[in-house]
Parts: structure tokens; sequence; C-alpha cells
């Protein structure tokens, strides 16, 4: 989205099998005035950040805290995290973190200092890494040099709700066809001088989602896709990779969006009693409007927000940092509550591939990198992890909805 991928109304939300308010806990900033942040302070001892110091690391929810498992062996994807580290790295030097940092801790004097704290950070654990020969070897010499700074949550006792997104991979046209009627947009020139409120969803591409051409919306076709449920979970996940009919490929990524919050199409189909909440999954929101697909127009346009898209020409999808996010490695949060780009730790159950080719979920520990945000990514206790692209990835992703810890890692000051 320039928050790409990453306006991340994303996947569990878009079906809604989340969507519990979560309360920010109001604290004391340095100055001494009230600001709703999404971890407390430290103890006295170390600088006043907006994080809450978790000490006797034995004593935390399972003794394998940061035994990351999956960096090593045959399947071991610690390439993958060290691209994630070299991502941050790479914003933590760009103007954009200084303001971002001077935002997130609302103007303190204290930001460049959490900033270069967070860059030096990821250069030692980065040197851990590459010089660890094994998973316990990496958590105990992180556990000696880091301090663990703990999310209150969205309970204020530490339980955060995990989700899971993707990059989707989709068939499309560059031009319209009998098949291909549902359009991506570009970004309107004019938006700003847009009246407020935005036209609604409804409004723009009418109940069954081709009306487009009769309004603001003309002339701005980006892309044409032959599912109207596939253009709207584009929407939802804010970036894809398309299969064009030429044969060709087209990234497109998020460029912006209406003025409106985003609301769960899957909550109100459990609201109207279509599904229970606990049994909602995409696959079965597919099929249900596959079965009543009149009923997409009803549905659909209850989701008042519309995104637009640029095409971001074979880039791997980016998130709100403007670096690529790396999956099982980035995640999304609410940045005006945890340090843009800093090195994290979750604990929480993710989906994998078994020898039979089903997904069972596993409790994970797993180092992560903070690069990215949603629209529907609100408050201390949400989590969203980008699992990647494609078909597998948008069913892991969907499987994604447990509670769990969320930690982030400094050096010892």
């Amino acid at each position: 989205m320039n928050q790409l991928l990453l306006y991340s109304v994303r996947y569990l939300l878009a079906i809604g099998l989340v969507g519990a308010a979560i309360v920010a806990a109001p604290i004391l900033s340095s100055s001494g005035s009230l600001s709703s942040v999404g971890l407390a302070p430290a103890s006295a001892a170390e600088p006043k950040l907006p994080l809450k110091r978790a000490t006797n690391l034995d004593r935390l929810p399972t003794a394998q805290l940061g035994a990351d498992e999956q960096l090593w062996g045959q399947s071991g994807d610690r390439q993958a995290l060290l691209s994630a580290i070299e991502a941050s790295l790479r914003y933590l030097q760009t103007p954009k973190a200084v303001q971002d940092y001077r935002k997130y801790l609302n103007g303190s004097g204290q930001s460049e200092q959490l900033r270069q704290r967070v860059q030096r950070s990821l250069t030692r654990f980065r040197q851990l890494v590459l010089s660890s020969t094994s998973a316990a070897e990496l958590q105990q010499a992180v556990q000696q040099e880091f301090a663990f700074y703990q999310s209150m949550g969205k309970d204020q006792r530490g339980t955060v709700a995990f989700t899971g997104y993707f990059e989707p991979v989709y068939r499309a046209s560059r031009v319209p066809t009998k098949e291909y009627r549902y359009p991506l947009f570009r970004l309107p020139p004019n938006l700003g001088q847009w009246g407020k409120p935005h036209p609604t969803r409804l409004q723009l591409e009418g109940a069954d989602g081709l009306q487009s051409s009769k309004g603001a919306l003309k002339g701005l076709e980006l892309v044409w896709l032959r599912d109207r449920l596939e253009a709207f979970l584009v929407q939802v996940q804010g970036s894809a990779r398309l299969q064009l009919t030429d044969g060709s490929t087209m990234t497109v990524g998020y460029a912006g969006k209406t003025n409106y919050s985003y609301s769960s199409v899957g909550r109100e189909l459990v609201n109207a009693g279509k599904f229970k909440l606990e049994e909602l999954t995409l696959p079965k929101l597919i099929q249900y409007f596959q079965a009543y697909p009149a009923e997409m127009n009803v549905y659909l346009p209850r989701n008042r927000s519309f995104v637009f898209f640029r095409e971001t020409n074979g880039a791997p999808a980016t998130g709100s940092l403007a670096v690529p996010v790396t999956a099982e490695r980035s995640i999304a949060t609410d940045k005006s509550m945890f340090p843009p780009g800093a090195l994290a730790l979750i604990q929480t159950e993710i989906p994998f591939p078994t020898a039979t080719k089903q997904l069972s979920s596993q409790l994970v520990s797993r180092y992560v990198l903070d690069q990215d945000t949603g629209g529907a990514i609100k408050g201390a206790g949400r989590v969203d992890i980008f699992m990647g692209t494609g078909q597998l990835a948008g069913d892991r992703a969907g499987l994604i909805n447990s509670t769990g810890q969320l930690y982030y890692l400094l050096l010892k000051q």
C-alpha cells in the first residue's frame, strides 16, 4: 500500500474469522502526557520506551521461546530471515524511518535513540544468525544479549490474535472480454478533490460490480479478472500476481483507497446466520457465493471501502515500509503501537504441509521482522503473518486463527 499488500484487511479478517474489538493501553510518554500505544513502559532502569520488559525468561509461556527450529535443517529458511533483516536495515537508514519513528513516539526526543537501537540490534542479531550452528545456540546467545519486550495484547495480559495474509495468483486480461469483466482500478488522479465522504463501493461499481464505467472510475481500469470474488479478494489482500491471457505476468500493488474503514463480508454472513463464526473459512465463503452468486450483490457492497492499484512491474510483494515482505518472516502490526522494521519474536500456531499433503498446525517460536501494517490490523493484540505467494500460501494463511504472544528484541544496554 505504500501500505501495500497490506492494507490487509486480510485473509481471515476478510472473511470474518477475527473481529473482536481491541483496546490500546494508555501509558505515560516521556513528556508525561497520555498516549495510546500497544506496549507498556519499560522498568525504571530501561530507557523510556513504549515497551514492557519481559524478565524471567524461563517462566515465559514456553521454555522454547526463541528456539526457532525452522532456521536449520533441509527445509531451513535462514537465508529468508537474513533477507528480511537486510530489508529492515535498508529501511532504517532512510529519511522515512526517521519520520516514522518520530511519529511512533509522538515527536519524542527519544525517537532517534530508539531507531538507532533497533538498527544496532538487527546488525548484531544478523551476526548471531550467521555464526550460530543450531537453534539452541542462537537461542542462548539471544537470551544473553537481548532484552525481550512483550506486547500487552488485547487483554493487557499479552494475548495476541494472529491471522495470515498472502499474495494471490489469479488469471486476468489486459482488455475486457466476455469472460474477463471485473476490473481492478488505478488511483484516481483527482482523488484528493473527491467530496467527502467518498462514494461507497455500491456507488462506484454497482450492486453487480459491473457499473463502474458509468461513474467516477470510467477510464481507470487497470486489468480485468474473470471472477468477481477474486477481484474483491485482491482488494482485500492489497496486491496480486496475475497470469495474463497473452502469456505474460502482471503484478499489482496497493496505490490508495477511499476513506472508509474495511467491513468484513464474512462477519456480515455470520450476522445473517449463514455460518457460525467458528466454522467460517475462505473455502466455505467461496463455496457459498458459488452456490448463491446473487448474494454477492447483497454482501460485497457492505464493505464500503474501495482499493486502487498500480502495476509494480514484477516487484515482490511490498509492505508499508516500502521494502519486500518475506514469507513467514514478515509481520503486519499497528505501526502506531510497535516499532517499524524491528526484530520481533512470535509464539503461535502455524499450519505446515504433512506427508499426506494435509495442513497441520504446529506451535512455533519464530523470529520475524515488523515490516507491514493494514487497515484492519489495529491495536496491541493483532498480528498478521505474511505467508507468501500462491494457493498453498493462501491455504496456510486461511488456517491461521489462533492466539499467542508477541515480543520485541533489543540489545541490552
